[in-house]
């Protein structure tokens, strides 16, 4: 056995996005280098062929993983794409601990916000690790991230893509049980207020990670963050992730910042995510000056309109942004000309792009590992 197609390319994205170097697309990718090269490098960190011999979680199963994530996306070129990386390996067994995971991955994949704490206990009991559930909740969420990515590249470049089941992209769902299941209170609704998440299993204590991963951690300012030390457990993901992340909303140019953290908050809405919202909405604010119309966004009911009320320019980011986080997503070429004709170039539309794709990965982490609760004061 070679496994001459688990070699990664340099570029994945750029190759089944069919990016042209001449474009206006290429060179806002390059513009946007970091997060380029991030996105890439949070693809090799998770499908690297140091992973081939891991006991629970070798490589044959993270590419039979993502072909099921980019089928439910409905997204052809991905799954083509990992499909030919399974093609070296054997079909796994179906056992009732990979059924169990299998079951996580669909849910994060199309609903998140119904994850629970006894869905990662079932997962516990039957054998996965939290190191294990960590780094296969982050395959999940990053498989969801690259589809919406190589949707949004392949619309700017004028390719085709897939065309699902038409279905309105509104609010969602999200929690409303008063109480977190440790027993705090929680967030009913979406609010700009501050609050706390508390995981549903345990983050590494900071002792246990060695001098350079605690440096790691601190660079980031990481250290005190029961998340963070959670997604720690795989900390090379979580390394580049960061780093991705800070390479689509840390920029000049481009889309303003406000709206990054306005795209932020819709794609919360559209999951359930009140914490990632909360956090993300009142950014918008504070940047733009705009809290009422960042709260009509966060107000708005499960199947609603999201952008009713908005300014034609942020209607059409919102309705961008939610189509885009949808799943399967629905965004369209007729969603990229409504971007268009209100203004935005081509590196403006990467970054609606990005920003929703990343909180399509961010929401999906946040809302199974863990819940929102009100602080005490």
């Amino acid at each position: 056995m070679t496994h001459a197609n688990t070699l990664h390319t340099h570029d994945v994205l750029d190759a089944l996005a069919e990016i042209s170097p001449d474009s206006t697309l290429a060179a806002a990718r390059k513009t946007r280098e970091a997060a380029t090269r991030h996105t890439q490098g949070s693809y090799d960190a998770l499908f690297n062929a140091a992973v081939h011999d891991d006991a629970t979680l070798p490589l044959s199963l993270r590419f039979w993983f993502a072909t099921k994530i980019s089928g439910w996306q409905q997204d052809e070129q991905l799954q083509h794409f990992y499909t030919e990386r399974l093609a070296d390996f054997p079909e796994p067994t179906l056992t009732p601990a990979l059924q169990l995971a299998l079951d996580h991955a669909e849910r994060l994949t199309k609903t998140p916000v119904q994850a629970a704490p006894t869905h990662v206990k079932a997962l516990e009991q039957a054998g996965w690790s939290v190191g294990d559930i960590v780094t296969l909740s982050q395959l999940i969420a990053f498989v969801n991230f690259q589809s919406r990515l190589l949707r949004g590249y392949r619309l700017i470049a004028g390719h085709r893509v897939s065309q699902p089941h038409s279905q309105a992209a509104v609010a969602g769902q999200w929690h409303t049980q008063p109480q977190t299941h440790s027993g705090k209170s929680a967030p009913q609704a979406f609010t700009q207020a501050e609050l706390g998440w508390e995981p549903w299993v345990a983050p590494k204590p900071l002792a246990e990670f060695n001098a350079d991963e605690q440096a790691i951690l601190a660079r980031f300012g990481h250290t005190d963050s029961d998340y963070f030390r959670l997604l720690g457990r795989n900390l090379p993901v979580l390394e580049q992730r960061t780093l991705t992340d800070k390479g689509i909303f840390y920029t000049s140019g481009g889309l303003p910042r406000k709206e990054r953290e306005l795209i932020a908050a819709v794609t919360s809405k559209v999951n359930g995510c009140i914490y990632c919202a909360s956090v993300h909405a009142r950014k918008a604010s504070q940047l733009s000056k705009q809290d009422r119309d960042v709260q009509r966004l966060l107000d708005v009911v499960p199947g609603g309109d999201l952008s009713i009320g908005q300014s034609p320019r942020w209607q059409a980011i919102i309705d961008f942004s939610a189509r885009l986080s949808a799943t399967p997503a629905q965004v369209n070429a007729n969603d990229v000309k409504q971007l268009q004709e209100q203004g935005l170039d081509t590196l403006e539309i990467v970054d609606v792009v990005q920003s929703a794709a990343f909180f399509s990965w961010a929401n999906r982490l946040m809302l199974t590992l863990g819940e929102p609760f009100w602080p005490e004061h």
